[in-house]
């Protein structure tokens, strides 16, 4: 009997190669991010990314071994870039009124994208939330403001507003945020005011792992905030002016993936392929004959009977 056995390998020289995990680097030289992002470049691979707990445990295992005693960079960074929800740009765009006695906005745990308003101070604050909210009427620049006495997250009042008034509440001077201040009647409200949650890996890697910690992140004023990975373990913004000690990553030598043809005879008494010593040995051959890294043909191995 004849049965045709397909494997995808990955082959390194002449051995069987598992996946490549990231290899981190401690750097005890205190530079900016950009600066400690180009170093990483040239002479690794780039700043640590981190997409999973089995890599934050291992570079956190990295940074203990080397006894850092500060913040590191790691390759996490986020744009700030406010944005009324009516689109607004030009005159008034720009006025904010945040409560700058709470350090507002504090991007608190790494999670806040969206604009409350509490006594006529602005917080940044979680958009999922639910908070009653302020709309709008009349146009942009004539705009008549009504409390919606609903709660909602800050996504579903908008599209409330929408629906109902012009949009939720745009803000461009004093006299306006004192008739949302006093429309709100001292409730902690939404208004337009938000941001993409545009959070970047240095090197493009997607960003879906997080590993924030529980605290404030002021960063008002600034246009860019760069991740710094605390004594802790856990992550941090700071300006990317700072100078701190960074870690980089670099991957091992690339490996090949080689897709095998293995024709293999079997006879009685038959040959069970999922057993794995069976496995084991036609790895073995197949990397014994494995080609040039490179070469880019199919090679079909012909195995005598095993005993």
């Amino acid at each position: 009997m004849e049965r045709i056995l397909l494997c995808v390998c990955c082959f390194s020289g002449w051995f069987v190669s598992t996946c490549c995990p990231r290899q981190y680097h401690y750097v005890d030289d205190a530079k900016t991010w950009t600066e400690a992002q180009s170093y990483c470049q040239q002479t690794h691979t780039d700043l640590a990314s981190i997409e999973n707990t089995e890599e934050m445990k291992q570079l956190n295992s990295t940074v203990s071994s080397a006894a850092h005693s500060s913040e590191l960079w790691i390759g996490l960074y986020s744009q700030i870039r406010w944005r009324w929800s009516d689109g607004l740009t030009g005159s008034g765009a720009d006025y904010r009124n945040w409560d700058t006695s709470e350090y507002e906005p504090d991007f608190y745990s790494g999670v806040q994208f969206c604009v409350s308003s509490l006594e006529g101070k602005w917080w940044d604050f979680q958009c999922r939330e639910k908070l009653q909210f302020i709309c709008y009427r009349g146009s942009q620049m004539n705009p008549e403001f009504d409390l919606v006495d609903k709660e909602m997250s800050w996504s579903d009042a908008r599209r409330y507003c929408r629906e109902n008034f012009l949009d939720l509440a745009t803000v461009k001077n004093p006299g306006e945020n004192q008739q949302v201040h006093e429309k709100a009647q001292s409730k902690r409200v939404w208004i337009g005011l938000h941001r993409e949650p545009h959070i970047y890996w240095s090197d493009g890697t997607k960003y879906s792992f997080s590993n924030w910690a529980s605290g404030m992140n002021p960063f008002r004023g600034m246009s860019k905030i760069c991740a710094a990975l605390t004594r802790s373990g856990e992550w941090k913004t700071l300006s990317c002016e700072t100078r701190l000690p960074f870690v980089c990553y670099s991957l091992p030598t690339p490996v090949k993936r080689q897709v095998v043809k293995l024709t293999v005879h079997v006879e009685d008494p038959p040959v069970d392929l999922n057993d794995s010593a069976v496995k084991a040995e036609l790895l073995t051959r197949a990397s014994s004959h494995s080609p040039p890294l490179h070469s880019h043909r199919l090679y079909v191995y012909q195995f005598p009977d095993f005993e």
